[in-house]
């Protein structure tokens, strides 16, 4: 990377604490980050065929990503750390991994649902149901009419079986997915009488938290992971994991609002009510891998009984399915209309 800042005339920076790096001349600031398939070009973000490494002490960039900043460079180069000396003999480029386009820049074909919980993990139970039960009956519903529609459609578990959580956002990406959906029931431990007063669905996307109530409930989602032994879980990020995870979120953010505002409007009038804004944002394990817009549903809360009963029934879980393909649809046209504008094919 220092002899792609000499290129262009530059100055390289590395911040070992946060593992990001940037390249800064006259004209630009090029800001990388270790682990993130992104960089940003004076705040733009911009895909890169693979992500930054660090490998013993060195950072790589894959060849064409390194042309792609200065077309006069014939091979990436490792960089040392400001105070290490360049190894002088050839170093050979990472392998590159498939180029992904820029969200909301394609149409939306790919749909991924993942239905949360299963298997040895209920999720959270009502007086006469289960979380891991209703989510798959619904996501089995919207499978079948997003298909009717013409979408490509995948789903993380299609029976009741365990997955890690990190697993669904990487199939998700084996898919090259459109858009993630994990689809979740919310549910509070308090008293009866709190429990009658506490309902509604909510929408969730993948950034810092603004309120502890939605900490609360990222904790509980995540919670999965530490109780069924996933390798290095966690119930909460941290401030340098939302450093990191940074590009990425720039990347998705508008797209995945996107989609909540369609399923705001698809949802309004329905039988289960929407709880506050009906859109929060927390650390959901589930949606930290997934390279595409991403949200989580909680269609309503298991622990109240209204929405369980309604949530547990045919047609209810049929209704719940019917609005959720319909923001599906209507999110595909905003986002036809915007490929439209910038004029691509």
């Amino acid at each position: 990377m220092e002899s792609v800042a000499r290129e262009i005339k530059g100055s390289f920076h590395w911040y070992p604490v946060q593992k990001t790096f940037s390249i800064v001349s006259a004209k630009d600031t090029l800001k990388f980050a270790v682990g993130i398939p992104y960089m940003t070009r004076n705040g733009r973000t911009i895909d890169l065929s693979a992500a930054p490494e660090l490998d013993n002490g060195h950072l790589w960039i894959a060849e064409n990503d390194a042309k792609k900043i200065s077309n006069k460079i014939e091979a990436a180069k490792p960089v040392a750390k400001p105070a290490e000396q360049k190894p002088a003999q050839p170093v050979v480029v990472k392998p590159k991994t498939p180029k992904q386009e820029i969200a909301g820049t394609r149409e939306v074909r790919t749909i991924v649902i993942d239905p949360g919980h299963g298997g040895k993990d209920p999720g959270a139970s009502g007086k006469k149901s289960q979380e891991k039960d209703i989510v798959l009956a619904v996501a089995k519903l919207l499978r079948k009419n997003l298909a009717d529609e013409g979408f490509n459609v995948k789903l993380t578990r299609s029976k009741d079986v365990f997955i890690e959580l990190r697993q669904r956002a990487m199939l998700a990406n084996q898919w090259d997915g459109d858009l993630f959906i994990s689809l979740h029931c919310n549910a509070i431990d308090a008293s009866e009488e709190r429990k009658k007063i506490i309902q509604g669905y909510q929408f969730y996307v993948l950034r810092a938290p603004e309120s502890e109530e939605d900490k609360a409930i990222a904790r509980r989602e995540n919670a999965v992971a530490t109780l069924y032994g996933e390798k290095n879980a966690k119930d909460e990020l941290s401030p340098l994991e939302w450093f990191k995870l940074e590009a990425r979120l720039e990347q998705y953010k508008q797209t995945s609002y996107l989609f909540t505002e369609k399923l705001l409007d698809s949802f309004d009038g329905g039988k289960i009510k929407k709880m506050n804004t009906g859109v929060g944002g927390a650390g959901f394990m589930v949606l930290v891998g997934a390279m595409m817009p991403a949200v989580l549903i909680e269609l309503g809360f298991i622990s109240n009984e209204e929405d369980e009963a309604y949530m547990m029934t045919k047609a209810g879980q049929q209704d719940l399915a019917d609005r959720i393909a319909q923001a599906v649809s209507k999110y595909k046209d905003a986002v036809h209309t915007y490929r439209e504008t910038l004029g691509r094919n």
